[in-house]
């Protein structure tokens, strides 16, 4: 297999299935009188009335503007205030995603007014005491996701939160960066910022407590938590953390999980996508960029997408700033999943490139470039007539996420208190479409629906795996609560040991490190560039 083959098929192999239903239009502030339930749907926000959905034992606040739409001029800008409305904003059907490709969001999206979020409380809307305030960051490599396809029901009723989800500015709309441009490649970063001031100010009219805010994401979700951690514009924003398969210790020569570029790096990237988009040799190359129509961005773009540092928002790469104690001190939730890697394995067999005794030097190679790495991970994980594919997902996941999740724990407990997790479901209901090529375990995503219904629809649990929801859930309110997720009546989570996650066996585990080869990839290193 050529190492161009491997990488081409890196394209297509990890498809994380959130469906929702087609956005419908834009809502619109509009006057008039309010449906027969407004007393119990009607919150006054900061800018304006909106009118929500009452549901079984919750309601919902979909697509609230917590910045203003960043087009025409303000695309490439930080986000700023929204304009308030005087009639009573409908917030009872789901905005449109920030501009993606077609995949989780079917069909796509093109519509930049997208800085909106979710709100999810439980009935109430000023219970006796506010309730914890979890604010939730979507994953999908800073390119795709949606607020809308993690339905918090579950999340918000079970632990007694509020939950927020929030949809962001993607891809080269989010991350573009370019010499002259203020706050180059950190649009999106400067987005999540934005929804965490709005929660600070406002999310008390929906029963919340604004001085007691989670701020949680999953995958580039989770490395953005991380860059929230770093970024001095974050201080005070919020008050917990939780980082869900996300370490903030990616580095780009390890290409599966989310990782940063210097400014450099970043700027060089913007002006490739220019080129691309025929706005490289403009007079005005910035003016030039804001007037390309929205697919045309989307079809230059890459892939996935690295924030920017070496910049006011992000001075320092997000491991950097944690392994130097520059970063905000806040309670820490973090772990990954024990088979992070064997969705993307999986997707790159299906796709008709074998891992087998003959191949995998090749395939070794062409996502281990430096000298002498390749070599020594073929020693350290030897393929065997039938065990390629999972042998790769362990490459993957270890080199990815689980060393680097040990990794990032173990900084950020020298300065602040962290719990650490790994998820253990060998039977995780499936989020990619048709059989594997060999069983999964749990890969990549595989604890979201333990915590939400994804696209609204519950996953098929067992009776222990719902089980496992329910503890899982409350952890991480208690967390979000307290800052301490252990409860009465959940096996005990140490603060020194990971707690293994998987159904009718929640348990400590010190194994680890050892069980992911570690220490190899501790001794391996970077690559040398």
């Amino acid at each position: 297999m050529s190492p161009h083959r491997v990488l081409t098929a890196l394209g297509c192999a990890l498809t994380v299935v959130l469906t929702t239903a087609g956005a419908p239009a834009r809502s619109q502030p509009t006057p008039g009188p309010a449906p027969a339930r407004a007393a119990a749907t009607t919150v006054r926000t900061q800018d304006g009335p909106v009118r929500g959905a009452a549901h079984d034992g919750y309601r919902t606040f979909l697509g609230i503007p917590y910045a203003a739409p960043p087009v025409g001029r303000l695309r490439w800008a930080a986000p700023r205030p929204v304009s308030p409305w005087t009639g009573v904003l409908d917030a009872t059907r789901p905005a449109s995603a920030c501009p993606q490709p077609a995949g989780e969001v079917p069909g796509g999206s093109t519509d930049e007014d997208c800085l909106r979020l979710d709100v999810t409380t439980p009935d109430g809307a000023r219970p006796t005491h506010p309730r914890p305030v979890i604010v939730w960051l979507h994953g999908g490599g800073l390119t795709t996701g949606a607020a809308g396809s993690y339905d918090a029901r579950r999340l918000a009723t079970r632990g007694d939160v509020v939950v927020v989800t929030v949809d962001y500015r993607l891809g080269a709309l989010g991350f573009l960066a370019h010499a002259g441009l203020p706050g180059s490649g950190t649009f999106g970063l400067a987005d999540q910022q934005a929804a965490l001031r709005w929660v600070r100010a406002g999310i008390g009219a929906f029963g919340g407590d604004a001085r007691n805010v989670t701020l949680a994401g999953e995958s580039a979700g989770g490395y953005s938590v991380c860059a929230q951690l770093a970024s001095p514009a974050a201080a005070r924003l919020f008050d917990r953390a939780i980082i869900q398969s996300g370490p903030c210790t990616g580095r780009p020569d390890r290409p599966f999980a989310p990782s940063s570029a210097a400014l450099p790096t970043a700027n060089a990237a913007g002006r490739d996508l220019a080129a691309k988009v025929g706005c490289r040799a403009a007079r005005d190359a910035l003016a030039c960029l804001r007037r390309v129509d929205v697919a045309r961005l989307l079809a230059a773009q890459g892939a996935d997408q690295q924030p920017a540092y070496g910049t006011p928002l992000l001075p320092v790469a997000p491991g950097a700033a944690i392994a130097s104690g520059r970063f905000h001190r806040v309670p820490v939730l973090i772990g990954s999943n024990h088979d992070e890697g064997n969705a993307w394995a999986a997707g790159i067999v299906r796709a008709g490139n074998p891992v087998d005794p003959d191949t995998w030097p090749d395939v070794v190679a062409a996502f281990f470039p430096a000298p002498g790495q390749a070599p020594a991970i073929v020693r350290e994980y030897p393929v065997h007539r039938t065990d390629g594919g999972p042998v790769f997902g362990a490459v993957i996941g270890d080199a990815d996420f689980a060393c680097p999740t040990a990794a990032t724990a173990r900084l950020l407990a020298a300065r602040v208190p962290v719990r650490r997790y790994e998820f253990a479901d060998e039977h995780a209901p499936p989020l990619i479409p048709g059989p594997p090529p060999f069983p999964l375990g749990a890969p990549h995503a595989s604890e979201l629906p333990y915590l939400f219904d994804l696209g609204g629809r519950p996953r098929a649990l067992t009776a222990a795996q719902h089980r496992l929801a329910d503890a899982m859930i409350g952890y991480w309110t208690r967390f979000a609560r307290t800052g301490d997720p252990d409860g009465p009546s959940a096996p005990h989570w140490p603060r020194r040991t990971a707690l293994s996650l998987a159904p009718d066996r929640i348990v400590p585990t010190r194994t680890t490190r050892s069980r992911h080869h570690c220490a190899f990839w501790d001794a391996l290193g970077p690559a040398r560039r």
